[in-house]
């Protein structure tokens, strides 16, 4: 900042600059290269220096300059009356003066000795504080904000004379002290002090075992004009921001903000019932209400020790109070202050996962305190907001990066927890699952196996944890493409649920309605009908018509009626479902979205392809709304919305869609993701739709062998990609070698899924299909 380009581009209307900033921005340094400027330009005749610290300072000051400018007169003495013939001198003197008030940590103790106007006086004010009073009356309001990056690095560079190759380095140092004046000096000072490089200190840096107060250097080795260690400049604005109504609140409101995200928090956290409630309790004060709360975090932002934005709901803390903050935390403190943010986090979490705006925000600060926080969120067990976090990361299209983050958990809780501590297991549960919605459901089947001899051993047969992952490996076993083995499991679990359970537990019916779902999966449609009209029987009478498994139970239902035959009875269960989805859950819940999705397909599939159309462009717009563009569930209205379109006569606008739903599920979800698969392969297929039987020929040949590769060969997907290239084969004019491949392909499918599974049907019949016509 030019302040003393500000200042006189100001001249003729700006006398009085009040310069804001948070303690160790360089204010003071500021107003004083200013003084030096224009002293030495010899554009002022009379310049005081005030340390404005109190009113008396100001008053002893403001007297001290009478004397000296020939205001005083005798028996005025050190006080007042001297002081008020100074501010006089001042209106009306033709000299040229600056005043600098420098550490106005209290605008009222400034009240009655503000210099006044005159056009031949400037006045400049350092302070942390951003009260009204100081840009009120002519004042101006000038922030001072921390270093650019690029500043920053100029500043370290000439700071520790570095080589080079060494940019990168104090580019990253610079970020990790985010561009703070203070910090930046007394690290180029420690660092030369100690004769290390910037890697060093960051190392140093990065130990959280280490105090700030540890990385500077002694007193004699102090940087001019950054003598105060950053600890020690912000511990007077704590004070005073803790004595504010409502008082001794403040203090433990930045403790919550110490360890969460400084580039902004949601303000619901700290209105948050646990936050409320540890605040309540650490303050003495039983009856503390949420504007309370919101007061205290006003009286941090006049101290400039955070920026508290009402109207957006956010607030922002500099790293560096942050890390001054923590620091002053034994790890007692720490670790009940890291819980108690935790479930605040929770709390706040929205029912709906949007993958956008505040779901974003809440995992950036969930991160940020499991790392401000070292192994608090373990102990004694791993805290649910750990889970909550990784889970949302994966419901919202980032596969990969949840089962990188619990694989990173895993190593955490065996090294804290030990192999056999339940939450560690958990943790193990959730790293199969993930790997299998990642792709891998052949790799999900090893993991739940092993997984479920540690459960049998540690845990038992009939522990509810050992029950789920019967369940969850059963499942994974009929996605890898045993869908036969899927049901033979099921049906032993459902046995030892009723016997351990009961035939009432939700888990039971959760298992019977794996068990009806896998029948049907395996090729008897008829029999997963059956199945689910007893099951939605025993829902209505346990948990009655409104409960969510009670609706979901009638959605599989509907959708196993279409699957079985009976389309228009489908769309008919559908649209019941559908008005009570809306009444019992609303317009914006993912299972009444889900239930839109499905009504609409199987309106196409009754016959009315132009409905089904446009259902599927209302729903997309209504999950973009509320999901947002990369929540897989909307990935997947886009998926059926262009399969619909293409149905309805627009081959090309449907193979245009595909495509770039390919390009948003490769960036989204990964190449190796069972959706972005199906999205390649319903791309193949349209492009084949629209003439290009080469290209679509070509792109199932890459299809087949990812599909090989990823899913395996005997993955029902992998037998579908086999059957579209078999088709194209025939389209092109190779009927001889597609009656060869559907000859290998109904083998593999009898073996693979059973004589009467709807696919084994299909190859069968496009068997004799191409048999037909390669006889003509």
């Amino acid at each position: 900042m030019d302040l003393a380009r500000a200042a006189t581009a100001g001249r003729t209307a700006v006398l009085t600059q009040v310069l804001s900033g948070m303690g160790g921005v360089g204010k003071t340094q500021l107003a004083a290269e200013f003084a030096r400027r224009l002293d030495r330009d010899r554009e002022v005749d009379v310049l005081v220096w005030v340390t404005a610290s109190s009113r008396d300072a100001i008053v002893a000051r403001y007297a001290d300059a009478a004397r000296v400018v020939g205001a005083a007169v005798a028996g005025d003495g050190d006080g007042e009356a001297a002081a008020s013939r100074f501010v006089s001198w001042l209106e009306r003197t033709s000299k040229r003066w600056l005043v600098v008030l420098d550490n106005l940590d209290s605008p009222g103790d400034a009240a009655d000795w503000w210099p006044p106007n005159n056009r031949r006086g400037r006045t400049v004010v350092t302070t942390r504080r951003r009260d009204p009073v100081l840009h009120t009356d002519g004042r101006v309001l000038v922030d001072v904000d921390v270093f650019s990056a690029d500043n920053a690095v100029d500043y370290l560079d000439g700071a520790i004379g570095t080589s080079g190759d060494q940019d990168d380095d104090l580019t990253a140092l610079a970020a990790e002290l985010g561009y703070l004046p203070l910090a930046l000096a007394q690290a180029a000072a420690f660092i030369r002090d100690r004769g290390i490089d910037p890697v060093g200190y960051r190392t140093r840096l990065a130990d959280r075992r280490k105090r700030l107060a540890d990385l500077v250097p002694p007193d004699d080795a102090l940087p001019d004009g950054h003598r105060a260690t950053v600890a020690v400049t912000w511990s007077l604005s704590i004070d005073v921001a803790d004595s504010h109504p409502p008082a001794g609140l403040a203090r433990h409101v930045l403790n919550l903000a110490a360890v969460l995200d400084p580039n902004g928090i949601p303000e619901a956290v700290f209105t948050a019932g646990p936050a409320v409630e540890y605040l309540a309790d650490r303050s003495g004060r039983n009856d503390l209400a949420v504007d309370e709360v919101r007061d205290a975090l006003r009286n941090l932002h006049r101290l400039s020790l955070l920026t508290h934005d009402p109207q957006a709901g956010v607030v922002r803390v500099h790293a560096m109070v942050q890390r001054v903050t923590c620091d002053a935390l034994d790890s007692v403190h720490l670790a009940a202050v890291a819980r108690n943010v935790a479930d605040a986090l929770l709390a706040s979490w929205p029912a709906i996962d949007r993958g956008h705006g505040a779901t974003q925000s809440l995992r950036a600060n969930s991160s940020a305190l499991r790392m401000a926080s070292g192994d608090a969120l373990l102990r004694p067990g791993v805290h649910s907001l750990l889970f909550q976090a990784i889970n949302s990361l994966g419901n919202t299209g980032q596969v990969e990066s949840a089962v990188a983050a619990f694989a990173e958990l895993l190593t955490d809780s065996l090294r804290v927890l030990g192999p056999d501590h339940p939450d560690t297991l958990t943790t193990r549960s959730n790293v199969a699952g993930w790997r299998g919605r990642a792709g891998d459901a052949a790799g999900a089947v090893t993991t739940f196996e092993e997984l479920l001899t540690d459960s049998l051993r540690v845990l038992g047969p009939d522990h509810p944890d050992t029950l789920t992952t019967r369940n969850n490996l059963a499942g994974w076993r009929g996605r890898a493409g045993d869908a036969a083995g899927a049901v033979t499991t099921f049906e032993e679990l459902l046995n030892d649920s009723l016997r351990v359970l009961g035939p009432n537990h939700p888990d039971t019916l959760t298992t019977r309605n794996n068990v009806a779902g896998w029948r049907g999966e395996s090729g008897d449609a008829a029999g997963a009908v059956t199945t689910f009209e007893e099951l939605l029987n025993d829902s209505l009478r346990v948990l009655g018509p409104d409960h969510p498994d009670t609706l979901r139970a009638r959605n599989n239902l509907a959708g196993w009626r279409g699957r079985a035959g009976d389309a228009a009875g489908a769309v008919t269960t559908f649209e019941k479902l559908l008005n009570d989805s809306l009444r019992v859950l609303g317009p914006n819940h993912p299972d009444t979205l889900t239930t839109r999705n499905n009504l609409a397909g199987w309106r196409g599939r009754a016959g009315d392809v132009a409905g089904a159309a446009s259902a599927f462009a209302e729903l997309l717009n209504d999950s973009l709304r509320v999901l947002g563009p990369d929540h897989p569930d909307t990935l997947r209205a886009r998926n059926n919305l262009a399969g619909w379109r293409g149905r309805a006569g627009d081959v090309a606008g449907a193979a245009s869609a595909f495509a770039g739903l390919l390009n948003d599920s490769l960036r989204v979800l990964g190449p190796n993701h069972p959706d972005t698969l199906t999205t390649r392969n319903n791309l193949a297929f349209w492009r084949g739709e629209s003439g290009d039987a080469a290209g679509a020929a070509s792109a199932f040949t890459g299809l087949l062998n990812d599909s090989l590769r990823v899913l395996g060969p005997d993955h029902p997907d992998t037998l579908r990609a086999r059957n579209n290239l078999a088709s194209l084969r025939g389209q092109a004019g190779d009927a001889a070698g597609a009656v060869t491949t559907f000859e290998e392909l109904l083998t593999d499918s009898l073996r693979v899924l059973g004589p009467d599974h709807p696919d084994t049907l299909r190859a069968r019949n496009n068997l004799a299909y191409w048999q037909l016509q390669s006889s003509l």
